[in-house]
């Protein structure tokens, strides 16, 4: 092997091209099928490569064209993501070789296999990761040998493993203090609410919040209504050290940046083990430095916890884990059983939170009781404030303005948005067939609705909720309305909606849609 690839590096280097092809996450290369790098006797049975000029090494996965004005012969064909993470200039003279596969790989085979892996193996796992060593298919590999099953040693190691692979920041402060949600419930803005209580109370916050996924909002995208989300580790730092806090995009601090690789290739597996969901929150919360964290686990029946029981069973991992790393864990439970604020999108959950923040009297209460209420604990850290004490000091800090405030602050410092924060013009509502009560709301339906409509892409598009469970509703009376800004995207959505309401008024009853006017 060494062999081949050392001749293979005394053969003709090639000039860097850069190819307008969006390959995700992974380093993908193309190269001339007429190549004057390519020997099919030396790349036969490679599917992945190895660039280098002097130093600098780049592995990537090889495709091969026979459309020389896309590639020429002595060209090498680097993709987005390929060209901005290798860093060389168009033009650049690179040599190619065989790149064998990763050695890691041998230990995720042995945990295909049912072998416990030991924490060194588990670490070059995770480093060869987030260096982009791995294809998708070798990634879900390693996910699925994990989610048979996983012992407490093996968890720990990953935890440790994800948190020393990207950035880990360090505080002056002795209480530095954090909430995460496991996520699944539309309209779950609280950290909005949260933080700029917490800071205006004097703990030190800075909270990392992530992206959607799989969701029309993430706090991230939600906060991007309202500031600049992509701040970097120093400017991150300086906004802490003004405000006590923040609201910033994790992935753009590098937190645990494995993290965000695996949870791209889970989600549309469907692969969201207990271990693995304890594994991505703790390891970001170590590298951010967090000593007490608040878990708030939402139940509910179309909630990513059915029930107590797997709630509790999630409790005891998280705390086993902050138990090891020497953060105190507070693990609650709340209700996850419909949607939390009347919006759901970027813009519209937005103007929830400011409604909430400014005391307006239509502000959603379920948000605010909530947001009061996690506040409270997270106060409660602190060693002047009296045991008990926390939610009467939560709700003084929103009712006198000073959470506002603080916010406001936060937002000044961390610079303001430059997104498009209008909400969709084009509209329709979605109305009740019959008379009766909702007995019940179907987060996921809603979380894809509001999907198809065009959030979190775009900021205004999503659902207003007009009613919750309890709500007396009559035939005709609309039960929320979708808002996007495409035509195709709102025609998409309304019948979906009208297939699905979401809604279950009474005995299941199907609806029907209507133009608003």
């Amino acid at each position: 092997m060494a062999e081949d690839t050392n001749k293979d590096r005394s053969r003709p280097p090639l000039k860097v091209r850069r190819v307008n092809l969006d390959t995700g996450r992974e380093n993908v290369v193309v190269i001339s099928r007429h190549s004057s790098a390519l020997r099919p006797d030396v790349f036969r049975g490679f599917s992945r490569v190895e660039l280098r000029v002097g130093a600098e090494i780049l592995l990537a996965t090889l495709l091969i064209t026979d459309d020389d004005a896309l590639v020429g012969p002595d060209e090498i064909g680097l993709s987005e993501p390929a060209f901005r993470r290798f860093a060389e200039p168009a033009g650049s003279q690179v040599t190619v070789s065989p790149a064998a596969s990763p050695a890691s790989l041998d230990s995720v085979r042995a945990k295909i296999q049912g072998r416990i892996l030991k924490p060194a193996e588990i670490e070059a796992i995770i480093d060869d990761l987030t260096h982009y060593r791995y294809s998708d298919m070798e990634i879900a590999a390693f996910l699925i040998g994990s989610a048979s099953f996983m012992t407490s040693g093996e968890l720990l190691a990953l935890v440790q493993a994800m948190a020393r692979a990207g950035t880990q920041l360090k505080w002056p402060d002795q209480i530095v203090v954090d909430k995460h949600c496991v996520g699944g419930i539309p309209g779950n803005r609280t950290s909005m609410i949260v933080v700029p209580i917490v800071a205006a109370h004097g703990l030190t916050i800075p909270k990392t919040s992530s992206r959607a996924i799989t969701s029309p909002a993430g706090t991230a995208d939600t906060m991007e209504v309202l500031a600049r989300i992509d701040v970097g580790i120093e400017e991150m730092k300086e906004v802490v050290a003004a405000c006590r806090g923040c609201l910033v995009w994790g992935g753009h601090v590098n937190l645990s940046p494995a993290d965000d690789i695996l949870i791209s290739v889970e989600r549309p597996l469907s692969l969201d083990t207990r271990e693995q969901m304890v594994a991505s929150i703790m390891s970001k919360k170590l590298a951010a430095g967090s000593t007490h964290l608040l878990i708030d686990l939402p139940v509910g029946p179309t909630a990513k916890l059915a029930n107590a029981n797997e709630a509790m069973r999630l409790r005891r991992l998280f705390e086993f884990v902050g138990d090891h790393f020497g953060i105190a864990v507070e693990v609650i439970t709340t209700d996850g059983r419909q949607p939390i604020g009347n919006g759901i999108g970027p813009v519209l959950e937005a103007e929830d939170v400011m409604a909430v923040l400014t005391n307006e009297t239509t502000a959603p209460t379920d948000l605010r009781e909530k947001s009061l209420r996690l506040a409270a604990h997270l106060l409660e850290y602190d060693p002047q404030l009296r045991g008990g004490s926390g939610y009467a000091r939560a709700r003084e800090l929103l009712d006198s303005g000073a959470a506002l405030k603080k916010l406001q602050v936060i937002i000044e410092a961390q610079g303001p948005s430059s997104c498009r924060n209008d909400i969709g013009k084009l509209i329709f509502d979605i109305a009740a067939t019959a008379d009766g009560t909702i007995s019940e709301i179907n987060c996921l339906q809603l979380n894809r609705l509001a999907r198809t409509a065009g959030a979190p892409i775009d900021k205004g598009a999503g659902i207003r909720l007009f009613r919750k469970i309890g709500d007396r509703v009559e035939k005709g009376q609309p039960l929320y309305r979708i808002h996007a800004y495409d035509q195709s995207e709102l025609d998409l959505a309304a019948a979906g909606a009208k297939a699905d309401s979401g809604y279950t008024v009474g005995t299941r009853q199907p609806v029907t849609g209507e133009t608003a006017p």
